[in-house]
């Protein structure tokens, strides 16, 4: 069963207390209402009825709009006013276009058409360039490309100190390199002073920007390029390879000297390790001598014609020693024979090469007379 059926009346929805049906509220009651409400919050009359008791309709909806543009404006006042500095960037907060202070990283909220934020970043590093064609010491045209590489560190006075930092830069390192290279022959900076020359304008700049105070810092300083102008650079490619090549041959010289001077000092120490060798040698068998004559001087006075027997003997033994020929002296005669032994064994051994089953030719014996018939007599007599 319906609530709006007969019956059902206690079931109405809109039926208040009092037991009078009123139906669905008005919408204009509504409207009214809202509009008294936000009229008494701006203090405007609560009442919002004539004198005669009516309500005036059209100045009510009027107050009921303007109060919810005045809430939307304020609702997107304040929304407008937050913002975002990066993790990067430092943000200069000016007010009315006055410095105000400086905000860190993060979300932030500033007073929107009152407040303006500039961002600064303040990790990147940056890259400028120079180049140009320059008079050095010597009256020569160069042409020298440099690059920097700087960051910030202090964001107002990156910002405030003067109108444009990176063009106060720009022409600062434009007037440090046009210094350092006016200072400088055009051979030291093509070849061996090129670092020397970075170096020098790298201590230029930072003398020329420290009392502007920028708020950056210098963090490295490229020579990229040297060259002298295309109508001559062909000449100046030869001085250059002359120079290299002077270069070279000291290097080449230097190595050679390095590596002869080991080995003559080691020759000259070996020698004089040979020398005191000899010397100790010499002197040791000089003392070996005089030691073995005093032994022998006692033996030689007991019995002198002995001892020079064995001394002789001794002497032939060890001249004999080295030889491989035997003298045989024949006694009662004039003639003495030897025995070629060496040739003997030469020739056995040739034999035996020669000759596998090991037959060999009686060796003779040669004598030192022409006369080998009568020696081989007696040589033979004497043996049997």
């Amino acid at each position: 069963m319906a609530w709006n059926e007969p019956g059902n009346n206690d079931k109405d929805p809109w039926k208040n207390k009092g037991g009078k049906n009123q139906g669905p509220p008005d919408l204009d009651e509504l409207l009214n209402d809202l509009g008294k409400k936000v009229s008494g919050i701006f203090g405007g009359n609560g009442g919002g009825k004539s004198s005669n008791g009516s309500t005036p309709s059209g100045k009510s909806f009027s107050t009921i709009g303007i109060s919810i543009v005045l809430i939307i404006a304020i609702v997107v006042y304040a929304f407008s006013g937050f913002y975002t500095i990066k993790e990067a960037e430092r943000g200069i907060v000016l007010r009315f276009g006055q410095y105000a202070g400086t905000v860190d990283p993060g979300i932030n909220w500033k007073w929107t058409f009152i407040d303006r934020i500039i961002p600064v970043d303040m990790q990147s590093t940056r890259e400028m360039q120079s180049s140009g064609f320059m008079l050095t010491q010597d009256e020569n045209v160069v042409s020298v490309d440099m690059q920097i590489q700087y960051r910030v560190v202090d964001a107002r006075n990156y910002v405030f100190s003067v109108t444009n930092a990176e063009n106060s830069l720009s022409q600062s390192l434009d007037s440090a390199l046009r210094y350092v290279v006016g200072h400088a022959i055009m051979d030291d900076i093509l070849t061996r002073g090129r670092e020397q020359i970075r170096q020098s304008v790298w201590q230029e700049l930072d003398k020329i920007i420290k009392p502007y105070n920028l708020g950056l810092i210098i963090v490295d300083v490229n020579f990229k390029d040297a060259r002298p102008p295309n109508e001559v650079k062909d000449a100046f490619d030869d001085a250059i390879s002359a120079q290299e090549d002077e270069v070279r041959f000291l290097r080449e010289a230097e190595a050679y000297a390095r590596g002869i001077e080991p080995r003559a000092r080691g020759r000259v120490k070996r020698m004089e390790q040979e020398a005191i060798a000899y010397k100790a040698q010499v002197v040791l068998g000089a003392q070996g001598e005089v030691a073995r004559f005093a032994k022998i001087l006692p033996e030689y006075q007991a019995a002198p014609e002995v001892t020079r027997q064995r001394l002789y003997i001794a002497t032939m033994e060890k001249v004999y020693s080295n030889t491989s020929k035997v003298m045989v002296d024949v006694e009662g005669g004039n003639n003495m024979m030897y025995l070629p032994l060496d040739k003997i064994i030469q020739q056995q051994s040739t034999t035996n090469r020669v000759s596998p089953q090991g037959y060999s030719t009686q060796q003779p014996i040669i004598n030192s007379s022409p006369s080998n018939a009568g020696r081989n007599d007696r040589f033979n007599d004497g043996r049997n």
